[in-house]
């Protein structure tokens, strides 16, 4: 049993440590090697993306999960853009990007990818770090086919 030596004779049980286990045959049991590699971040994904190095699938894979920064006034809801051909929502993966959009007293809210994909308005696009290195533009038909990969991924 774990915590007492059972070497010890009857009435004599010694407390402390438990033994040193030893590893199961055949590697059961043993930590691994090397660890399962973390999701890539946002960012990461944005990178990978726009440079081709991830599909569409994976990207929103990786959106749907993630934490996303988003301007707010003072009502709630998105701030849009209506100063491009279709109104646009800035969001960001991180809020460094976001405060350098937006300054070091912006207000914001966060919410996951999945959910801006449920609480964006239809006909309204949004743009991945305005003033980011890999800014990533998804026009209101972009958004549709998010939206719909999305459910057939969770409704079959």
């Amino acid at each position: 049993m774990y915590g007492y030596d059972q070497n010890a004779g009857a009435g004599q049980q010694q407390y402390g440590a438990p033994p040193p286990q030893q590893p199961a045959p055949g590697g059961y049991g043993e930590q691994p090697l090397y660890p399962e590699p973390s999701p890539p971040s946002l960012a990461d994904a944005v990178r990978a993306f726009t440079t081709g190095s991830m599909s569409a699938e994976d990207f929103q894979g990786v959106f749907s999960t993630s934490k996303v920064y988003c301007p707010r006034g003072d009502n709630p809801g998105f701030l849009a853009l209506h100063n491009t051909q279709q109104p646009v929502i800035p969001m960001f993966t991180s809020l460094k990007e976001l405060r350098r959009y937006a300054g070091k007293e912006s207000k914001y809210f966060v919410i996951t990818g999945a959910e801006v994909l449920d609480l964006l308005p239809t006909g309204y696009g949004f743009v991945l770090d305005m003033e980011g290195d890999h800014r990533m533009v998804f026009d209101a038909k972009s958004v549709e086919q998010m939206v719909d990969f999305a459910m057939r991924r969770m409704y079959g």
